[in-house]
């Protein structure tokens, strides 16, 4: 058979010095026998090599392959084996570079070269070990899951009730004599116990055949494929009972006369309860994703546009770039946008948390999802489809909802040879009882490996990470926490200390004038009017702070004469015939006056950590005002709460040192690292990690090189693109508290997901050697196969729902702070 070579594309080659160095890294990778690279297609094609490995040496030669991801959802998985198989199956497929399956969102992830394995070959694959997929992407497949999952706990509920109904009977023919005395003797005079076995024979096989089926189905073809899962346990235990009981009933001579018993009931009682712990399970799994759900709930399916004079009403999805929306009172925002015309508010909770309305006017932002309040706006569509904030909102959430955590990997090592050792303990079992055991051995063997194969249960361990994080960053959402990465909650749990950025995170961001310190004898308001009037024509970021103060007042300013801008200093100029200079003291001492009674003011307001702007009229001194960017409302609270956590609070910032102590004193902050250019942040980190693992808080492209190199970056919503790109845990809300919420919620998910794991192994640890029978030479207790099926069935179950209690969580510091 002819191998065909792998092909991708590669970045940053723009020479044949390049091309050479790029084939001799790949030819350097063991297994490669050719590597062709064309610089012209910037196209490589290598035979041999394993792909991961090829991906390596080119990103340490400085010349990264361009990949992609793709998003599948797969049908069909029951327990760790099933995803484990899936995702050995998915990263073998020629041009897969890496492959991540959640068995609680059932979905794939997978990086792969751009145009390569296309999505037919990733389908078929994983087709190729029993379970169904498709493209995530599709709007039906996006759809669909909440609709599916609707549908398989109804059927698993009807499959459930069935086999009760069939079991029922059995149970009561066999059981019958422990708890009606004289039953026994009934059925002897009646129907006789051979009829009765007859009888149970045929409604046990008919729970098999039917409502069972599922089991047969799925766990024999991967007993043939060397893949065992949870349905061949299930299908094993129950076709043993099953196939014992049978013998029992048409050929008993095969057997010894003490072991001629039939355990139909076993299999039928097994077969109801596991079907009826599935059919929770899948209720369970439905409102994991609600989160999801809600999201994508939130796009409009149809909009208002205006076309050819008139307002006609298409499909969301039809938008375009430029489209003028017609948004009417209690609308859904179609898309995001600028409002063009009209004032309304507008109810952005679902997006950012915050339960207020916003106040939107023309000129304003809006985001797609949001619903507009009592006035009509005229909206101009800036981005949609893909493009728009919450599609990006909902990749992120899937994206930590479909991540792997650091504590995943022992599981899934743990879970990939478990089925394989439950079926191996099985046997041994069977064979230590069969030598070993007191008669009747064979009766007392086959209970007990039947009650191993039934109470092993991989699905509470395959459930106990992912569960909790679907719920979660769910849930996390919904506060207006987003993690771009999941593992950024385990990381996060780890944090001992808190850095955070000063201006636009615990502070405002936009000057505002603080302090009007006026000397006897002069009016506030005309002074201020007189200030506002001057400083209307700089465009210094402090005398706009002063500009929106006198406005907001409603104050008259006056049209400002021979404006000079002195560099350093501030202002100077005239009006209504007076002189006026505004800015520091070197301006106003170089001009001769007399500045010794506005000093003590302008200290006291330094010392502060405020901006001191110095005034005089016609020579005089007249007042002080300060300016400077106020502390968030919140910003106390939250360093407050942090604390309370156990947390050390940092603060790193380029202004001096004397602000940056004055803020940190105020909010009650102990280290502060000050005056630190960009390039310096990474150096301060670092000395801060010493304390422990850090998480720094920023908002500005000066935050990026911090967010990226702390141990978890965390960027404000309302900050740039570039810091937002840096960090792993957006707060899109905006709202400083959001960081206290999201360190609160990676410690709850971490401590729901340690309970899950105890639960899961523990239970497993205890119980396999109970149903063995390992109590037996003490106490004489040999495990029923039938409370083996309940406690599998109810192991599942309380995974799941110890994981949705996360859906309670509640923001530390309330969700309008």
């Amino acid at each position: 058979m002819t191998v065909q070579p792998l092909a991708f594309q590669i970045d940053n080659m723009s020479c044949a010095s390049c091309v050479g160095r790029v084939e001799r890294s790949l030819r350097a990778v063991p297994g490669v026998t050719e590597a062709r690279v064309n610089l012209a297609s910037e196209r490589a094609e290598v035979l041999g090599g394993q792909t991961a490995e090829l991906v390596a040496a080119l990103d340490r030669a400085g010349y990264p392959v361009r990949r992609e991801t793709v998003r599948l959802r797969v049908e069909g998985m029951s327990c760790a084996s099933c995803s484990g198989r899936v995702e050995r199956a998915l990263a073998a497929v020629p041009g897969v570079i890496a492959a991540r399956v959640n068995l609680a969102a059932e979905t794939a992830e997978l990086e792969r070269f751009v145009g390569s394995a296309g999505m037919p070959e990733l389908i078929a694959a994983v087709k190729a070990t029993g379970y169904a997929a498709r493209d995530a992407e599709d709007r039906a497949a996006m759809e669909a899951p909440r609709d599916r999952k609707a549908e398989e706990a109804a059927d698993l509920s009807r499959r459930s009730w069935i086999a009760a109904a069939l079991t029922l009977p059995v149970v009561v023919l066999a059981m019958g004599a422990h708890m009606v005395p004289g039953f026994h003797m009934t059925i002897e005079s009646s129907i006789g116990m051979q009829g009765s076995w007859l009888i149970q024979f045929v409604l046990t096989s008919l729970v098999l055949a039917g409502p069972g089926r599922v089991f047969l189905a799925r766990g024999l073809p991967a007993l043939w494929r060397r893949t065992p899962d949870m349905n061949s346990l299930v299908a094993l235990g129950t076709l043993a009972a099953w196939g014992y009981s049978s013998v029992a009933t048409f050929a008993p001579a095969l057997l010894p006369e003490a072991a001629r018993a039939v355990y139909f009931e076993a299999a039928g009682v097994i077969v109801t309860l596991i079907l009826l712990g599935r059919a929770l399970e899948a209720r369970a799994k439905g409102r994991s994703g609600a989160a999801i759900r809600a999201l994508v709930d939130l796009q409009s399916p149809v909009a208002r546009v205006e076309r050819n004079g008139e307002t006609i009403e298409i499909d969301g999805g039809d938008l375009q770039p430029g489209d003028v929306m017609l948004v009417r009172p209690g609308d859904r925002i179609a898309t995001d946008g600028e409002v063009i015309s009209g004032e309304s508010r507008v109810d952005e909770a679902m997006l950012t948390g915050e339960p207020l309305p916003v106040a939107k006017r023309a000129g304003d932002a809006v985001t797609g999802g949001t619903v507009n309040g009592t006035g009509v706006l005229r909206v101009r569509a800036t981005r949609v489809g893909a493009e728009t904030r919450l599609a990006g909102i909902i990749r992120m959430v899937e994206a930590a909802q479909g991540a792997k955590l650091p504590i995943q990997g022992l599981v899934d090592r743990i879970t990939l040879r478990f089925v394989p050792a439950v079926l191996g303990l099985a046997v041994l079992t069977v064979v230590l009882w069969l030598v070993f055991g007191p008669e009747p051995s064979l009766t007392h063997a086959l209970v007990a490996g039947v009650s191993v194969l039934i109470i092993a249960c991989p699905c509470a361990m395959g459930l106990a990470v992912p569960t909790s994080i679907m719920v979660g960053t769910g849930r996390a959402a919904t506060l207006g926490v987003l993690f771009r990465r999941g593992d950024a909650l385990q990381a996060l749990d780890g944090v001992r200390m808190v850095a955070f950025d000063k201006t636009g995170t615990l502070t405002e961001g936009r000057p505002a004038l603080t302090d009007l310190d006026l000397l006897p004898g002069h009016d506030e308001a005309e002074t201020l009017a007189l200030v506002g009037a001057l400083e209307r024509q700089s465009e210094h970021p402090l005398g706009a702070a002063i500009v929106a103060a006198a406005q907001a007042r409603g104050l008259q300013m006056e049209a400002a004469e021979a404006v000079e801008a002195v560099p350093g200093r501030g202002l100077r100029g005239r009006i209504g015939g007076r002189a006026l200079l505004v800015g520091n003291a070197r301006l106003l001492s170089e001009a001769g006056i007399d500045i010794a009674r506005l000093e003590p003011l302008a200290r006291a307001q330094a010392e502060k950590g405020r901006t001191p702007v110095l005034v005089a009229i016609d020579g005089v001194a007249v007042a002080a005002l300060a300016v400077a960017d106020p502390v968030r409302v919140e910003a106390r609270a939250a360093v407050a709460a942090l604390r309370d956590m156990g947390l050390e609070v940092a603060m790193i910032t380029g202004d001096t040192r004397a602000t940056a102590m004055a803020i940190a004193a105020d909010l009650g902050i102990d280290h502060v690292e000050a005056e630190v250019l960009p390039e310096g942040k990474l150096a301060a980190i670092e000395g801060l990690r010493a304390r422990g693992p850090v998480a720094f808080v920023g908002d500005g492209i000066n935050d990026a090189p911090a967010l990226a190199s702390a141990d978890v970056g965390i960027a404000m919503g309302s900050g740039t693109e570039v810091a937002i790109e840096s960090a792993e845990v957006v707060l899109s809300s905006g709202r400083i508290g959001a960081a206290v919420d999201a360190l609160a919620i990676s410690r709850k998910v971490m401590r729901n997901i340690r309970q899950n794991l105890g639960w899961a192994f523990g239970y497993n640890v205890a119980l396999i050697p109970v149903a063995a029978g390992v109590l037996y030479p003490w106490n004489g207790m040999l495990l029923s196969p039938v409370l083996a099926a309940a406690a599998m069935s109810v192991s599942s179950v309380l995974v799941l729902s110890n994981a949705l209690r996360l859906r309670a969580m509640k923001p530390v510091m309330g969700e309008t702070s």
